[in-house]
């Protein structure tokens, strides 16, 4: 049985929505269908590889790295409507072109915001913990693929296209919120613009000093409600004390560039935000928020709560560590396929994180980022692998079994006293050194 049609059946012997274990938790057919339909690649002739099909292609691209595409599709049992015998492998290419990089992300955004809304984030005094970090992926060296990203070059030497991303992740779960990417010439805090629109209410959402730009975060916050932010203090910035509301807290007022009024025109000529400082490790932390009230926001903890923002860098080393064991460039040789890759990486890392989530949900005081992901996905990508081998009565059974082992998962408690200060390391040589002969 093939595993959209194990899952689809399944569908009709899944408990209430209230309950765990319905398949919708992993990838509901119906919200497949829709976000097709939006994508406008819902109506296709019979005889062509159904779309659901290429699409759990995709995502076995990313679940199962080191194999090749033509064994993914036989290992999800992927075949011609009405025939038993497996598609060509010039099938794939062809129908991952018609499928397109747009209904990849319409599904990826389809599922991320039914997720986020289902699964019961803790909050920060009210407010959803956020993180916002680019990411850099490597492209195989095609000729469209350098036209369209541009080439940069390591310490090695080595030069390969790549796509700078910037990602939204939520930072208790690590489910990813929204996306964008484009050429590695592209500067990160215009990608990040573009993720204002899907940023939720009721949110504070955390930044690396490298997207400070009073521009962008005073249009993040005004586009919605309490959608505050917090930003390390830039070396350098100038602002003026306007009054100290505690110990080690200031309100400042932080004068825009007219250069920064320009490009965002309903910027005002000065902004207020609260200052804070505090010494963590015997080294002083300046910080920078649009939270101004001390009396709802208190300042015990803000300091320390920006160390919730390398959560997003311990996602993304998930990604390209853990479910991409080390491939750090991608498979796609076209620019079109590339970014229709990586929403399927994205995709398939969202659907391992909320199956995470459902299993943390199963232990009390124990949330989705105190799990192991390596563990966790193992478990997941190996019930994909074998789901479409059960009667599709059986799948709700057995993925509600799965989603109980998550108290074999946790992971010991982090240490926050050792420090690891960055070293650059020595490529490693593949060939032995020849040692020439001293002349005489």
């Amino acid at each position: 049985m093939q595993l959209t049609t194990a899952l689809a059946m399944a569908n009709g012997y899944a408990p209430n929505a209230g309950e765990l274990g319905k398949l919708s938790d992993i990838l509901d057919p119906n919200l497949i269908d829709q976000a097709f339909d939006n994508a406008g690649v819902g109506t296709l002739r019979k005889r062509r590889l159904p779309l659901d099909m290429v699409l759990w292609s995709i995502i076995g691209m990313a679940l199962y790295r080191n194999t090749s595409v033509w064994d993914i599709v036989g290992q999800m049992n992927i075949m011609l409507p009405g025939k038993r015998t497996l598609v060509a492998p010039s099938a794939i290419p062809q129908a991952r072109q018609r499928l397109g990089e747009h209904a990849v992300q319409m599904v990826f955004e389809h599922t991320q915001a039914i997720w986020n809304a289902q699964a019961e984030h803790p909050t920060w005094h009210g407010l959803r913990l956020l993180g916002v970090d680019g990411v850099v992926w490597r492209t195989p060296d095609s000729t469209e693929n350098a036209q369209a990203f541009k080439k940069s070059s390591n310490q090695h030497g080595e030069q390969h296209p790549q796509v700078r991303m910037v990602c939204q992740m939520e930072l208790t779960s690590h489910l990813l919120v929204s996306s964008r990417f484009e050429s590695s010439s592209t500067n990160e805090m215009v990608l990040a613009e573009q993720l204002i629109e899907t940023t939720p209410d009721h949110s504070l959402t955390l930044f690396d000093r490298g997207f400070y730009s009073l521009g962008l975060l005073h249009k993040w916050q005004q586009a919605g409600t309490e959608r505050h932010w917090l930003i390390p203090l830039k070396k350098g910035t100038q602002y003026k004390v306007l009054r100290k509301v505690g110990r080690n807290q200031k309100l400042v007022e932080l004068t825009t560039t007219p250069q920064s009024r320009k490009k965002y025109p309903e910027l005002p000529e000065t902004l207020q935000a609260r200052l804070l400082s505090q010494v963590i490790d015997g080294k002083e932390r300046t910080i920078l928020t649009s939270m101004i009230d001390p009396m709802r926001y208190p300042s015990s903890d803000i300091v320390e709560l920006y160390e919730q923002r390398w959560e997003i860098e311990l996602g993304y080393r998930e990604m390209k560590q853990s479910l991409l064991q080390n491939h750090y460039t991608l498979r796609s040789k076209r620019p079109e396929m590339v970014r229709q890759e990586l929403w399927g990486i994205l995709l398939a890392y969202n659907i391992i994180r909320y199956q995470m989530i459902k299993m943390a949900s199963k232990l009390k005081g124990i949330y989705a980022n105190q799990l192991s992901f390596t563990s966790c996905a193992t478990v997941i990508i190996n019930w994909l692998y074998t789901a479409s081998l059960f009667s599709a009565g059986n799948i709700p059974k057995t993925l509600g079994n799965m989603q109980d082992l998550g108290e074999h998962f946790i992971l010991p408690m982090r240490r926050t006293e050792r420090i690891y200060p960055r070293e650059v390391r020595s490529k490693q040589v593949k060939y032995p050194v020849k040692k020439m002969p001293v002349s005489s």
